[in-house]
């Protein structure tokens, strides 16, 4: 059956019981929504050039206009979807390519397997590599801290040359461990070529790729995570600044930013507001104008329209189930950790919240056995949230007299004995 859980307390009687028939408002965002159509970008007029398609992108709260080409915003703390746009189709990631690199570094230091005052040397072939550079010594040896400041604040080719022949002996070596940790870690559209994201054949992610690298290095690793937030970085007496400006105007404390001819101006970036963690992923913006625009104004959209409300605190009874010939004749069902949603801002408006089990739930019972599912839903609120509900407490079955008199009370009366 499904049960609709109330809430208790003042702050949970407010909620409606049952679907909300009316809609949220639109959300109107500062910048224009553009219209349907193709255009090439203008400054992306060499080989390569893509083209790009100004449909809006989706949202719980509906469609909502971008410069971007692709798009993908998530909720850190609940993994909520809060805005996608073509987020699974492969892309040119330009040096967001960075981030897979990032990850096996920090998984290596994270396992000793690599210091971080260790010094790697620096071949003829990092030295020569062009686009973004930290300018590495030839023949010299550079630390792999200095390495990772000269790969996130300096978006340096070179130190991520370095550090894959220092890692696996050769660049091919490293790209192959690069295909082999995304297979692992799950990244669904992801194909590595390079360590630096400069164009090549075959060489592509897509945006939700990039924010699943996000959320796995400021999970996995916070140790390091700083790296990504600093602005200045000083090497071989040359000052170079964090190309993020999310980053440089203190709106974000990472990641990273791109940029090709084939896929234009890109940024993951992430910031924390009141407790809550969003991540953002946008590809393909004409300009760099565009890219800190754009980067502001939907990070700004994504906190100030949505928030995270926790339902139920771990161990908190979501709803009682009936009991079929056990020695209680109900069962709390409960989370095992908080039960955190994001919503919109109107949620309790508009949400429905229900525990779903069958019932009657059949005895023995063990405690923390999962039994059911708490499902949210509602206009406005992202799609595929729902939660484990278990056992709180243990329920013997009956004995064999028990059951029999069980069973004859049913019989008799209906209901459950």
């Amino acid at each position: 059956m499904t049960s609709l859980v109330r809430y208790r307390g003042a702050s949970r009687r407010a909620l409606l019981l049952g679907a909300a028939c009316s809609l949220l408002p639109m959300v109107a965002l500062h910048a224009q929504q553009a219209a349907p159509g193709i255009e090439t970008f203008p400054k992306l007029v060499g080989k390569g050039a893509i083209k790009r398609s100004f449909t809006p992108a989706t949202s719980p709260l509906g469609p909502i206009g971008t410069k971007a080409r692709w798009a993908f915003i998530t909720d850190y703390n609940t993994g909520a979807v809060l805005l996608e746009k073509d987020p699974t189709a492969p892309m040119p990631p330009s040096s967001m390519t960075k981030l897979m690199t990032l990850y096996i570094v920090y998984s290596l230091l994270k396992s000793g397997q690599l210091t971080l005052d260790q010094t790697l040397p620096v071949s003829e072939a990092a030295w020569r590599t062009g686009g973004s550079k930290m300018f590495v010594p030839l023949g010299g040896n550079v630390s792999v801290a200095d390495l990772i400041q000269g790969i996130e604040v300096d978006s340096g080719n070179d130190a991520c040359i370095v550090l894959a022949e220092g890692i696996s002996g050769s660049v091919p070596a490293f790209v192959e461990r690069m295909n082999e940790t995304a297979a692992k870690i799950g990244l669904v559209s992801s194909h590595f070529m390079n360590p630096t994201g400069l164009p090549e054949p075959g060489h592509y992610m897509c945006c939700q790729d990039i924010a699943t690298l996000a959320r796995l290095i400021i999970g996995n690793f916070p140790q390091y995570y700083h790296y990504a937030s600093e602005k200045v970085f000083t090497f071989s007496k040359i000052k170079q600044y964090n190309r993020n400006p999310l980053v440089q105007d203190d709106l974000a404390d990472g990641l990273k930013t791109g940029f090709t001819d084939a896929g234009g101006f890109g940024l993951c970036a992430s910031a924390i507001r009141e407790g809550r963690r969003v991540i953002l992923v946008l590809n393909g913006m004409p300009s760099e104008s565009d890219r800190a625009e754009e980067a502001e104004r939907l990070l700004d959209w994504s906190f100030n329209e949505f928030t995270d409300v926790t339902l139920f605190k771990a161990g908190e009874t979501v709803a009682a189930a009936k009991v079929w010939l056990g020695k209680s004749l109900t069962v709390p069902l409960a989370g095992t950790t908080d039960l955190v949603a994001t919503m919109p801002r109107e949620w309790r408006r508009t949400a429905t919240i229900r525990a779903r089990y069958a019932s009657p739930l059949p005895a023995p019972i063990a405690a923390g056995q999962p039994l059911g599912t708490l499902v949210i839903a509602g206009q406005g609120v992202p799609a595929g949230q729902q939660f484990t509900l278990v056992a709180g407490i243990a329920v013997p079955r009956l004995t064999l007299v028990e059951r029999s008199l069980a069973v004859l009370f049913h019989m008799v009366f209906g209901g459950i004995g």
